[in-house]
């Protein structure tokens, strides 16, 4: 009987010992969701980079040069004597207007009234504030911003509805320089 006994404390060890079995999950995610979403992005990404290639072709008389982020802009106003663009931390003093791609105007330029921008260090979409850092003081550019550049999917919850391209017509007043901070 002992040893009965003691056969059935070891066996009941060893059935013990299994660790607690994994749940398995209730519903298996196969990220076909983000892959839509990533192919609808890029669809609609292509579609408004066409729409601003067939801008740029009916307007042959300007020369568009496209930026590392994926604007394109010509300049209406050039300014040779300068050669400084602005940098992080410094003040720019500007204006600027936004309108859709069918020059239908969201916001002018007087709506928006003369702008002081520290450089990286305040709210902008995108777009423009890679815009600002191509222009230097007394410059003035026409720019064509794909939706992902502007407002997004989001727009400004007034004018700018969700994956709306801009265009926007950017004058650089005045640069104040950062002022550097000298060792005492």
């Amino acid at each position: 009987m002992k040893t009965s006994f003691s056969g059935f404390i070891v066996l009941l060890i060893l059935i013990s010992c299994n660790g607690p079995e994994p749940r398995k999950p209730v519903q298996t995610r196969s990220g076909s969701f983000f892959k839509a979403s990533i192919e609808r992005s890029q669809n609609l990404l292509k579609a408004e980079e066409q729409k601003i290639q067939e801008i740029i072709k009916t307007d042959s008389l300007k020369y568009y040069s496209h930026t590392a982020s994926g604007s394109w802009y010509h300049y209406l106003v050039v300014n040779d004597s300068v050669n400084y663009t602005p940098k992080t931390d410094d003040l720019v003093v500007m204006t600027y207007n936004l309108l859709t791609l069918e020059n239908d105007t969201l916001y002018s330029k007087e709506e928006i009234g003369v702008v002081s921008y520290k450089v990286d260090k305040q709210e902008l979409f995108i777009g423009l504030r890679n815009a600002v850092k191509l222009l230097k003081e007394g410059e003035k550019a026409t720019f064509l911003f794909p939706s992902s550049l502007a407002f997004g999917i989001h727009g400004d919850s007034k004018k700018i509805g969700i994956n709306i391209p801009l265009k926007a017509t950017i004058r650089i007043l005045k640069i104040e320089k950062q002022q550097l901070k000298s060792d005492i």
